[in-house]
C-alpha cells in the first residue's frame, strides 16, 4: 500500500505533482520557529534559565511532531500515534504555535500571525487539518510533562558571610537569583547531580589567591592590560548562551540544507544540552556557594574594584555560561562528525553588531568561556570546570537522546 502522499513542492508560479513522494515542509520551516522563538525571547528580554527551557520545550515538541509524520528518529515522548497523512509544514508550525503560545504568552499576538503565514501556504485542506492536528496534540503531551518539573519553584537563599562564600555583588548588589533551579527536573541527565565537578579553591590557598589576581589585573573596569580585542571578545559572548548558540546551530542548518528532520533533531539536541546544562550548573553553583571576583577582589585586594561587565546575581563556580556553550559545541561536533567546521556569528544585545569567524566548535566554546574571565565576573577555575561539566553534558545528551532508528523500526512504524 502507498503509505505517502503527493508533495505539493512549489518552484516559482508553478506547482508540480510529485507522485509518491512525502508532504514535506517548506524549506528552513523549523529554523523560521527558530528565528520567532529567540526572537520574541529577545525582544522580552528573558531571562537565559527559562528561555533555555522554553527553547527545549518547543524544539523536542516539533522534533517529536516530525516523528509522528514520518518515524526518523527515537521521540522524546511517547508517541502511540503516526499521522503519515498530515503537512509537515502545518504539524511544525502547529507544534510551535502551541508551546510558544502557551509559555509565552505575551507574544501571542506576532505568534498568532506567524501561525498563519504557515498555514496560508498549505493548500491541502485535509492534510494542512491533520497536521494542526499532530502538532498540538505532540505539543501538549510535552508541556504536561514538563509542567511541575519545579522550574516555578521558589526557595529562600540567604547570602553567606565566611570568606568564600557567595554573597551579592556590586554595583546594586541584586539577591541571589535562581537558587532553585538545581532542583529542576532535568531533561536528560539522571539527576542535576551527574557531572557535578570537584570543588573550587579553598579561598586563602595558592591558587585562590593567584586568581584573585589575574581576574583584578585583567578583569577590571579599568584595567591596562586587557587588550581592546580581549574586551570586544568580553562582550561579543556576554549575551545569552542559549541566543548566540540557537543562532549557530540554526545557520548551520540553513546554510547546510539540512531536511526539517535533521533539523529539528539538531536543534532539539542543541537546546536540550543547554537547559540540562543550567540545570546541572546550577545545582553546583548553590552547592559550593562560591564568591564572585567582584567580592573576593574587594574584600582582599582593592574595596574599589568593579568588574569589566556587570556580575550577574549568582554564585561563581562553575561557569554555566561555560557549560552552554561547551555543551552546544560537544552536540554540534558529534551532529557534524567533526569538530573542524569553520563559521561566524554576530552578536546580539546587549552588545550586538560585533562578527567573529572561528574555524571549530570547541575554539568558540573556549573562547566563550574565556570570555568571562575577561568580564571579570568568573574565575579562570569555574571557567575550567564548566568547560568539563558541559562537554560532559553534551555528550550524554548526544549520546542517550532523539538517536536514528534502523531502517526496520521505520518501515513497521508507517505501516
Amino acid at each position: 500500500m502507498n503509505r505517502r502522499l503527493t508533495a505539493l513542492i512549489t518552484l516559482g508560479t508553478a506547482v508540480f505533482l510529485l507522485a509518491g513522494a512525502p508532504l514535506q515542509a517548506r524549506a528552513e520551516e523549523v529554523a523560521r520557529w527558530n528565528r520567532i522563538a529567540t526572537e520574541a525571547m529577545a525582544a522580552t528580554e528573558t531571562d537565559p534559565l527559562t528561555e533555555s527551557r522554553m527553547l527545549a520545550i518547543l524544539h523536542l515538541a516539533i522534533h517529536d511532531t516530525l516523528n509522528t509524520i514520518e518515524p526518523r528518529y527515537r521521540t522524546f515522548a511517547t508517541v502511540r500515534t503516526t499521522t503519515p497523512g498530515a503537512s509537515t509544514d502545518a504539524a511544525v508550525a502547529s507544534a510551535a504555535h502551541t508551546t510558544l503560545t502557551t509559555l509565552l504568552p505575551n507574544r501571542a499576538t506576532t505568534f498568532d500571525r506567524e501561525f498563519a503565514v504557515s498555514l496560508e501556504a498549505v493548500t491541502d485542506k485535509d492534510a494542512r487539518d491533520a497536521g494542526v492536528a499532530a502538532g498540538r496534540t505532540v505539543a501538549l503531551a510535552i508541556l504536561a510533562m514538563r509542567e511541575t518539573d519545579g522550574a516555578s519553584r521558589t526557595v529562600v537563599y540567604e547570602a553567606g558571610t565566611r570568606p568564600g562564600a557567595y554573597r551579592p555583588t556590586p554595583p546594586d548588589f541584586t539577591p541571589a537569583l535562581f537558587s532553585h533551579w538545581g532542583t529542576v527536573t532535568p531533561f536528560a541527565l539522571k539527576t542535576a547531580a551527574q557531572f557535578r565537578p570537584t570543588a573550587p579553591p579553598e579561598p586563602g590557598s595558592a591558587l585562590a589567591l593567584t586568581e584573585i589576581a589575574t581576574v583584578a589585573r585583567i578583569g577590571g573596569s579599568t584595567s591596562t592590560t586587557r587588550t581592546a580585542e580581549q574586551t570586544e571578545i568580553s562582550k561579543f559572548w556576554y549575551e545569552n548562551s542559549t541566543q548566540g548558540w540557537n543562532r549557530i546551530a540554526h545557520d548551520l542548518a540553513v546554510t547546510r540544507q539540512l531536511d526539517e528532520w535533521t533539523t529539528a533533531r539538531l536543534l532539539a539536541l542543541v537546546n536540550v544540552a543547554m537547559a540540562d546544562g543550567f540545570i546541572g550548573g546550577f545545582e553546583a553553583k548553590y552547592h559550593y556557594n562560591y564568591w564572585r571576583p567582584a567580592t573576593a577582589i574587594r574584600e582582599t585586594t582593592d574595596p574599589a574594584w568593579l568588574s569589566n561587565l556587570t556580575t550577574p546575581p549568582v554564585p561563581d563556580y562553575p561557569s554555566t555560561h561555560t557549560v552552554l556553550g561547551a555543551a552546544a559545541a560537544a552536540v554540534l561536533a558529534r551532529f557534524f562528525e567533526t569538530d573542524y567546521v569553520t563559521f561566524a556569528m554576530t552578536s546580539g544585545a546587549p552588545y550586538g553588531g560585533i562578527t567573529r569567524r572561528f574555524w571549530s566548535f570547541s575554539e568558540a566554546a573556549q573562547e566563550n568561556g574565556a570570555s568571562r574571565v575577561l568580564a571579570g565576573i568568573h574565575f579562570p577555575t569555574a571557567v575550567k570546570a564548566g568547560y568539563e561539566q558541559g562537554d560532559r553534558i553534551g555528550a550524554y545528551v548526544f549520546e542517550q537522546l532523539l538517536t536514528p532508528l534502523t531502517t526496520a523500526v521505520r518501515t513497521s512504524a508507517v505501516r
